[in-house]
């Protein structure tokens, strides 16, 4: 299905052709799956960047703030360029999907926000992130990520530079961390008090 979904999109991909790719029936495929829903359902949940950020979650801990930042901002912009062409195609079918998978699309977005903002959660109580809303932290980060992917990667000709990347990685997350992380908080106030104070 991802192959069919990457080339014509959920509404042109039917249940027949999804079938024949696969190499069943389509019974059969009724009979596992019931629903061409429950399809895309299972194609959101292990071929997105989900699966992926789950399996992320412990080797961020032995990172710091900045670098479990950048490891997830690489990943997650990656596996939007290994999956172009279904991004490409899913984002202009958005608007007119049926009902049920408009759900499924929003509750796959809000399953992806939610897992980072345990990551977010986790740091705050370790004193790293500040008392900001995490949920509100996920949704802006990964924002960020896909606004630049849809700019330089799919509106862009010739695509994202490996180099390019890297640097542009770099400068969102250090935006970023200066606003959220506690250290980055505190040289802030203690900058912005010299100035007021004429220093």
């Amino acid at each position: 299905m991802l192959k069919l979904v990457s080339e014509k999109g959920y509404l042109g991909s039917t249940t027949r052709e999804i079938a024949r790719e696969a190499g069943v029936t389509e019974l059969t495929l009724f009979r596992n799956f019931g629903t061409k829903e429950k399809l895309f359902e299972k194609l959101l949940n292990t071929h997105t960047f989900l699966p992926k950020l789950k399996e992320l979650l412990p080797e961020l801990d032995r990172l710091d703030y900045e670098e479990g930042l950048r490891l997830i901002a690489t990943r997650f912009l990656l596996s939007l360029k290994e999956r172009k062409s279904m991004v490409k195609i899913m984002y202009s079918e958005v608007t007119i999907y049926p009902d049920k998978i408009k759900a499924l699309y929003n509750k796959f977005i809000d399953d992806l926000r939610a897992t980072l903002a345990t990551y977010f959660k986790a740091l705050q109580k370790k004193g790293v992130l500040r008392q900001v809303s995490p949920e509100v932290a996920a949704r802006l980060f990964l924002g960020m990520l896909f606004a630049y992917f849809r700019s330089e990667e799919i509106m862009r000709p010739g695509g994202m530079k490996k180099n390019a990347m890297e640097k542009q990685i770099r400068e969102m997350i250090d935006i970023f961390a200066r606003g959220t992380a506690i250290n980055a908080q505190h040289e802030f106030k203690k900058v912005s008090g010299e100035l007021y104070a004429g220093k």
